[in-house]
C-alpha cells in the first residue's frame, strides 16, 4: 500500500534521531559523510528504529547538499552521498518500512548567508539524487524559514508526483518566525503541493503539543509530528538531551488525538522514544475532528527555570531571601518594576534577573538592575553568561556593572542558543563558568582578564549555580567544591521538589562553608509540573507532587493554591538545614512570590521569638 493510502488509514510512525545515536558512539564528523566512510553505523541505526516500530525511515542527507558539504570539501559528493543513503535506508527497512529522503533546512536567522536561488539549485540536485535513488517520498525538515519552505515544496512537487512531508520549525507556540501562524503556513505549502505538514525540533513534546492545539485538521493532507526528546542541556562541551520514553508515550496519545497521522522524534530521541509512540499507535485511534485553541497569551504560558543565583552578603543571624523575577521580552517593564516594589514591601534582600533565559533576548539585566537600584531602592543580582559574550564583551559588561556600583554578580553557563528565538545564533563560551568566576574575582584585584591593571578594584560578589537534581550528588558537590575554589561566594540552586532532596543536600554539603540559597518555584498547574519534570534539563517532581498538582486539574485558583502550599513545605524543610531561600518567580506572578517572602518573614520572627 502506498504511502498515503497508509496515513489515510491509521497513524503511521517515524524513525527517531540520526545524529543522536552517532554521536553518543562518539562520531563527530560530518553526519553524511558516515554514509560513506562507516555505512554499518547508519545501517544498524536504522535497523534499531525498523525494530522499534518505525513505519517510516529517513534517510541520513539532512545536509546533503553542496552548501553544507562545502566545509567539509565534499560538495562533489552529492551523489554519492544521497544515493548511498538510500541504499541503506532501504537495506534496513527489508519492506518494512517507508522510506522517504530527507532535505534540511538551510536558512536560520542569517538570511543573507545564501540566497533563495542557491539554495534552491542545492536543492534540486539534492532532490534529483534521491528520487533517482528510489524514496518513497521526500521529507523536507527542520524549515526556519517559511520563504524558503515554500520554494523547497515547489520545487519538490515540480520534480515528483511522489508525497512530499514538509516539517516547520518554529520557536513560539503556534507561530513562525516573522509572525506567520503555523496554521496560515501550512495552508500555503499544501496549496503548493505538500502532502504532509507538520513539526519537528526545536522544543520537546509539551510546547509543540501545545502548536497543534492550535491548528486545525487539513482537509488535504495529513498532520506530522517530531518532537526533540526534551530542552538540550549544555555539559562539559557537549550538548546532552533528557531520556524520557515513558513520557513520550504518555505524550503520543495526546499528539494523535490533535490529528497528528506521522508521528517520529527528533534531537535526542532513540529508538526507546520511537517504541514508546509505537505503543501508543497501537491503542489509539486517529481522530477525524478536534477542538481548536485559540493563540492566546502564549508568551505567559510557560515559565522555565534556569541555573540560577542569590545574594553575596549573607547575614548569618537571619535567613536571606532572594527572589528571582525574569526581565520581560516585551518594551515595556511596568509589571517588571511593580512586582520588584512588592517584593520589596514583603522584605526580599535582593531581587536576581537571568541573562536571556533560554537564549532568547530580553531588556537587559544590566538596565533594569540599574533602575531598581535607584527608583526602588532594591539590590540588584544580576547574572552574566558565558554564552552570549566574548572575553571582550564579557569585561566590558563587567566594568560597566562596576560602575553603576551593581556588585552582586551570578556566574553560568546559559543555555544553547538551540532552544531561543535565535537558533543560528553563535554560542560564544570563550570561558566556562570556573573561568568566569575565576576571572571576575581577578577584577576585585585590579587586574583584567589580559592581566593589565585596571587602576582600582572592583568590589563584585560572585555566585555559582548548584543543580542537586542529578543521579550522583556527590559528583555534583565535587563541582560544586571546584567552583569555590575558583572563587564562588555563594551558591544558588535549580527548583527542588523533595524534602529527601533538601536532606541529602544538607548531607552531602556539610563541609561547604559557602552560603547556599534552595532554590523554590511555585508550580501554577499540572501542565507546568509535567513540562518541568519531563522536558527541563535539571528539574525532578516527586510522583506525590505530580499527583497533588494533577487532582486540581484546570482549576487555576486550586492549583495556585495547591503550589504555594508545596512550596511552603519545601520552605520548612529548607529552613532546618539552610539559611538562604531562592524564590522563582513563574511566569512574572509576583504575587506568588511575595507570598512566600511573607510566609518566610512569619518564620523567622518565630524563630527569633524561640531564640
Amino acid at each position: 500500500m502506498k504511502l498515503l493510502d497508509q496515513l489515510a488509514r491509521q497513524v503511521l510512525i517515524g524513525d527517531g534521531a540520526m545524529g543522536t545515536l552517532l554521536y553518543e558512539q562518539g562520531v563527530d564528523q560530518c553526519f553524511e559523510e558516515v554514509n560513506l566512510t562507516d555505512p554499518d553505523k547508519i545501517l544498524n541505526a536504522h535497523r534499531k528504529y525498523v525494530e522499534a516500530g518505525a513505519d517510516v525511515v529517513q534517510t541520513n542527507t539532512y545536509a546533503a547538499n553542496q552548501l553544507k558539504l562545502e566545509k567539509y570539501g565534499l560538495d562533489q559528493h552529492v551523489r554519492t552521498i544521497n544515493q548511498t543513503a538510500v541504499n541503506i535506508a532501504r537495506q534496513a527497512a527489508k519492506m518494512k518500512a517507508y522510506v522517504v529522503g530527507t532535505v534540511g533546512g538551510i536558512r536560520r536567522f542569517q538570511l543573507e548567508e545564501w540566497s533563495l536561488r542557491e539554495i534552491e539549485v542545492a536543492f534540486s540536485e539534492q532532490m534529483n539524487e534521491l528520487l533517482t535513488a528510489g524514496v518513497d517520498g521526500l521529507l523536507l525538515e527542520t524549515i526556519y524559514d517559511l520563504e524558503e519552505a515554500k520554494m523547497a515544496t515547489s520545487l519538490a512537487r515540480k520534480l515528483t508526483n511522489l508525497p512530499i512531508i514538509v516539517n516547520l520549525s518554529i520557536g513560539e507556540v503556534g507561530v513562525m518566525n516573522g509572525g506567520v501562524a503555523v496554521s496560515d503556513a501550512f495552508n500555503q505549502l499544501i496549496a503548493l503541493g505538500a502532502n504532509v505538514v507538520g513539526l519537528n525540533c526545536r522544543t520537546g513534546p509539551f510546547h509543540m503539543l501545545r502548536s497543534f492545539e492550535t491548528i486545525p485538521l487539513p482537509k488535504d493532507a495529513f498532520l506530522s509530528a517530531y518532537p526533540n526528546a526534551s530542552l538540550p542541556d549544555y555539559r562539559d562541551g557537549r550538548v546532552f538531551y533528557q531520556s524520557n520514553a515513558d513520557y513520550f508515550q504518555a505524550m503520543g496519545e495526546q499528539f494523535i488525538n490533535q490529528g497528528v497521522r506521522l508521528l517520529g522524534g527528533c534531537c535526542g530521541t532513540t529508538p526507546e522514544h520511537i517504541e514508546a509512540f509505537a505503543k501508543v499507535k497501537s491503542v489509539t485511534k486517529p481522530v477525524t475532528s478536534k477542538t481548536i485553541r485559540p493563540i492566546v497569551g502564549v508568551r505567559e504560558a510557560i515559565h522555565i527555570p534556569r541555573k540560577q543565583t542569590p545574594l553575596p552578603e549573607i547575614v548569618k543571624e537571619r535567613t536571606s531571601v532572594i527572589v528571582e523575577l525574569d526581565p520581560p521580552k516585551k518594551l515595556s517593564t511596568q509589571r517588571f518594576m511593580e512586582g520588584a516594589k512588592a517584593l520589596k514591601m514583603a522584605g526580599v534582600d535582593a531581587v536576581t534577573m537571568a541573562d536571556n533565559s533560554l537564549a532568547s533576548p530580553r531588556v537587559d539585566n544590566l538596565a533594569l538592575g540599574a533602575m531598581v537600584k535607584e527608583q526602588l531602592g532594591v539590590r540588584p543580582l544580576v547574572h552574566v553568561t558565558c554564552r552570549d559574550r566574548n572575553l571582550i564583551g564579557l569585561q566590558s559588561h563587567l566594568m560597566g556593572l562596576n560602575a553603576l556600583g551593581i556588585d552582586d554578580v551570578l556566574a553560568i553557563t546559559g543555555d544553547p542558543t538551540k532552544i531561543g528565538d535565535f537558533p543560528g545564533a553563535t554560542s560564544v563560551y570563550d570561558v566556562s563558568s570556573f573561568q568566569l568566576i575565576s576571572f571576575i574575582k581577578q577584577l576585585n584585584e585590579g587586574i583584567s582578564f589580559s592581566g593589565k591593571e585596571l587602576g582600582q578594584k572592583a568590589n563584585f560578589s560572585v555566585g555559582a549555580a548548584f543543580n542537586p537534581n542529578v543521579r550522583h550528588l556527590d559528583k555534583a558537590v565535587k563541582r560544586m567544591v571546584k567552583k569555590v575554589e575558583s572563587g564562588a561566594d555563594y551558591f544558588m540552586t535549580q527548583p527542588i521538589y523533595s524534602v529527601e532532596q533538601i536532606e541529602a543536600l544538607a548531607s552531602e554539603t556539610k563541609h561547604v562553608k559557602e552560603p547556599i540559597y534552595i532554590g523554590i518555584m511555585p508550580l501554577t498547574g499540572t501542565r507546568n509540573a509535567e513540562f518541568l519534570h519531563n522536558e527541563v534539563p535539571g528539574i525532578k517532581l516527586t510522583d506525590d507532587i505530580r499527583r497533588a498538582m494533577a487532582a486540581c486539574g484546570e482549576n487555576k485558583e486550586a492549583s495556585t493554591a495547591e503550589g504555594i502550599n508545596i512550596a511552603k513545605s519545601l520552605i520548612d524543610s529548607a529552613l532546618t538545614y539552610f539559611n538562604g531561600i531562592y524564590l522563582i518567580t513563574p511566569f512574572l506572578r509576583y504575587e506568588m512570590t511575595v507570598e512566600l517572602t511573607q510566609y518566610i518573614e512569619g518564620k523567622k520572627l518565630i524563630l527569633q521569638g524561640r531564640s
